[in-house]
């Protein structure tokens, strides 16, 4: 049995060749200047002019068969530049960029992966403190990245002692905001961090007249982190302006940007929006964090029945599902977990949305916005040109773009969208008050979710609530099955909750319930016909979560209407 042949790894100039980006006779004459000064070949392309550094890091990357790492835009992590002293990093042209303490994982980028001496000496000295993880960044990125991080003060606290020996931040200038030697950058990309790491969704900058809150939306709720004095404020946000693209000079006007950062070994987005207000500039930065949002559908929580209707609707090849909730109800998530449960090669999918927030592999997305050309209903006439399989609209909000969604549907497409109501059957009469004949309804809705975000009780502090029978007592239900209460420990924080899960109530459209639709039947109708086909409520749901001892009751009340408990007896 012959040995499978290996293929000879590619140079780095035929790869650069094959990519366009240079020619034989450029190579020819870097081949040349390299043997007269004796610098790496990827040195003397940089110094002759022929390639750019994003492109000789992609082909050095794609040469040594190492995933490349943007040092640019990483933000420093502390504990990782303790991990690896000054002297060994400059001395083997490696920079830690992130430490896991879960998994002590360390990333480390490296100039030469295939550095035998290297890699063994820092994985040598880091013993059991950590397992390295190399990512490939040039050489001459590792240099500037440690003269910029080492030796300067990145925690908080640390930072704003600095600050305190600041006397005039008033002429901040545009220089200053990207120069991380200045404490404002450094305390700018601390905050971004510590959001991140505390699980934030959103961070809020709130100026009021003598001091800045600085708040973080943490499982759903607002939490105080930071007050700082007003006379940081000017500063801060000339920084977070310039990491948005947005304009310095303007405050008397909305604006909108993105920001995009490297922040624990991953990349991280920020939407930012500011707003004038009385006191100034209110800030806001919303995290997208793919790695937390787009998860499989199966880890979305649901009841094995739930997660099986779920998927029985979704092998429907053609019709309208909607997903309804709240701003913040976690709809995104759960249609992004549903095109990648379906997202193959087999299938085409295609999206507009308002804006694209996680990008997806395979999927075409469309961003939708007032830089657009095109609003929704537009979007979906252009998309049913580029022969879609599935079609994902960001959110029907008028006439036009229900129509639309619904001839797409009616034409053999799979189309998913949201829709802002309170629960699933009163997304009946909201489609009927979008000009959406019952006819039309009836047949080409496939189903419809209602979902809420609850908080998660603590693992490491709930403990049995002492007035547990009571509750069910009041509730007139008979079950004695142990309810917890929060308490609150470091683990959560002292909230008595860690990280968030969805109730659900999936609606699945059948013959029966479209001739009641078609038939105009009231909601009083409705409800009689679900419930009596099994169908199960957001309050049900929430019960479960209950009875299932990982939430509470104060906290479904908190989202949903739970009165109908109290009047079932």
């Amino acid at each position: 049995m012959t040995e499978p042949t290996v293929a000879p790894r590619k140079r780095l100039g035929e790869i650069l060749i094959e990519r366009g980006v240079l020619t034989p006779d450029q190579l020819q004459i870097a081949l040349f200047e390299q043997q007269r000064l004796g610098k790496p070949i990827g040195e003397t392309l940089l110094a002759l002019g022929f390639v750019t550094e994003d492109l000789l890091s992609e082909a050095l990357s794609e040469n040594l068969g190492q995933e490349a790492i943007d040092l640019e835009k990483i933000v420093p992590d502390p504990q990782a530049l303790s991990l690896i002293p000054k002297e060994t990093a400059r001395r083997y042209a490696a920079f830690p960029v992130s430490f896991d303490t879960t998994t002590k994982q360390l990333i480390v980028a490296i100039a030469d992966p295939n550095d035998i001496i290297a890699t063994d000496r820092i994985r040598t000295q880091l013993g059991s403190k950590a397992t390295p993880v190399w990512r490939f960044a040039p050489r001459a990125a590792i240099e500037q990245a440690i003269d910029q991080f080492y030796g300067r003060e990145l925690s908080l606290d640390g930072i704003l002692r600095e600050l305190a020996g600041e006397s005039d931040l008033s002429q901040f200038t545009q220089e200053d905001a990207q120069s991380f030697a200045h404490p404002i950058v450094r305390l700018v990309d601390a905050l971004l961090t510590d959001a991140v790491l505390q699980g934030a969704s959103d961070i809020h900058f709130e100026p009021e007249p003598a001091f800045v809150r600085i708040r973080y939306r943490i499982d759903g709720v607002l939490q105080q982190r930071r007050a700082l004095h007003r006379r940081y404020w000017n500063a801060i946000l000339v920084r977070l302006k310039i990491l948005a693209g947005m304009n310095i000079a303007e405050n008397r006007a909305p604006q909108d940007g993105r920001i995009q950062l490297t922040l624990a070994g991953r990349e991280i987005d920020f939407r930012a929006s500011s707003q004038p207000t009385l006191a100034g500039e209110n800030f806001v930065l919303r995290i997208l964090d793919s790695k937390r949002s787009v998860v499989p559908l199966d880890a979305l929580g649901l009841h094995n029945t739930q997660l099986a209707l779920l998927k029985r609707l979704l092998a429907r090849p053609e019709g309208i599902l909607l997903v309804t909730g709240p701003t913040g109800s976690g709809k995104t998530t759960t249609l992004y977990s549903i095109l990648n449960h379906l997202n193959s090669e087999r299938v085409n999918i295609m999206t507009l949305e308002d804006p694209v927030e996680y990008v997806l592999p395979l999927v075409r997305q469309t961003s939708i916005g007032e830089t657009s050309r095109i609003d929704f209903a537009e979007g979906i006439r252009s998309l049913l040109r580029q022969d879609p399989d599935i079609i994902l609209v960001g959110e029907i909000r008028d006439h036009d773009t229900a129509i639309m969604a619904f001839r797409a549907a009616m034409t053999g497409h799979q189309v998913f969208s949201t829709l802002h109501t309170n629960s699933a059957l009163r997304s009946i009469p909201r489609l009927l008050d979008l000009g959406i004949s019952p006819e039309i309804m009836a047949g080409n809705v496939i189903g419809i979710i209602a979902q809420r975000l609850v908080r998660k009780l603590c693992p490491h502090c709930k403990e049995p609530d002492p007035n547990g029978q009571r509750l069910w007592e009041a509730l007139r239900l008979e079950a004695h099955e142990v309810v917890y209460r929060a308490v609150g420990c470091a683990e959560c924080g002292m909230r008595g909750y860690k990280g968030r899960l969805a109730l659900m109530e999936i609606l699945a459209f059948d013959v029966g319930l479209d001739e009641l639709i078609a038939r105009r039947a009231t909601l009083r109708e409705l409800t009689e016909y679900t419930a009596a086909h099994g169908f199960i409520t957001l309050a049900q749901d929430g019960l479960r979560r209950i009875r299932e001892g990982v939430t509470t009751l104060e906290e479904v009340a908190r989202v949903v209407d739970i009165t109908g408990w109290f009047a079932a007896a």
